[in-house]
Formats: structure tokens, sequence, C-alpha cells
């Protein structure tokens, strides 16, 4: 297994305000999901004056097959209304592990095996949300070897 750089670490995240758009999707269609969910967020953000505090994130509910249960947005500073077919929410004050992820997006499963791996290894109950950060923009980063992705898994 290539390690990309992942050393998942325990930390403790406050709430934080989103805004999101949500769907089940296939897995072969989430970059044209989150394409659309992300410029669909920022278009209703600016209606409302609303900024993001942070890059953009998806969350995963439960484990993915061929679908997922996903919502793409952005971290929100102040309030956000639901409009648009955006939904204004929170990612939860919890504790979680949190891993660096090098590299292109194929490769996240390695990330993801490493923080549960970390996770038994210290006896936690893997929780049944995790997101990523992406903290790379394709556009102005167009070596996938040079992405960075910041996966939350929390545990129970």
């Amino acid at each position: 297994m290539n390690d990309s750089g992942a050393h998942p670490r325990k930390v403790h995240l406050p709430e934080q305000p989103v805004a999101v758009v949500r769907e089940r999707v296939r897995m072969d269609a989430l970059t044209e999901f989150f394409g659309r969910a992300f410029g669909t967020v920022m278009a209703a953000a600016q209606k409302q004056g609303a900024a993001p505090a942070g890059p953009p994130f998806a969350l995963y509910r439960g484990k993915p097959g061929e679908t997922v249960d996903v919502e793409a947005g952005f971290p929100m500073a102040g309030h956000f209304s639901d409009a648009d077919g955006v939904a204004g929410g929170t990612l939860p004050e919890t504790d979680a592990l949190e891993a660096m992820h090098t590299g292109p997006y194929d490769t996240l499963e390695n990330t993801y095996n490493a923080v549960l791996g970390q996770m038994q290894a210290e006896g936690l109950t893997p929780g049944d949300i995790m997101w990523e950060y992406y903290l790379s923009d394709p556009e102005t980063e167009p070596d996938p070897a040079k992405w960075q992705t910041r996966v939350i898994w929390p545990f129970a």
C-alpha cells in the first residue's frame, strides 16, 4: 500500500454552519455532482450575501455502495436560509480522526483505510458520517499528485 502521507490524529471539532446540496448519487457521477453542487451553493450564498468560511467539502452518510447519500457545499460564515435547492445546516461538534490525503481522489480509499485502521487500533467505533475538505482547486493545480484533501471521520 502506498503511503499518501496519511497519519491520522485525534481532533475535536466545533460545530460549523454549512450550506449544501444533498442527493443520493451514483459513485461514478460524484465529480459531476460536486461541480454542480458547489456552483449551486455559491450562487445561493451570493444571493443572500453569505460567504464561504472555508474550502468546499463533501459529507457522506453511511457506507458507499453503488450509490452514496452525499451532501456537498461550503462551510458558511453567518446565517444561511434554505433557498434555490440549497439547505443550511451544520457539521456537528465532534471528536474525530483527521488525516491529510495528498494525491488524486481515486486513492482516497487508502487514507480512509489508514483512518479506519487507527480507529480499530485504538478501540474506537467509527461514526456513520465522514467528510472531506478539498484544499486544492484542480483548475489552479492541474497535477493530481499534489492535490490535498482533509479527511474527517468522527468516532462514537
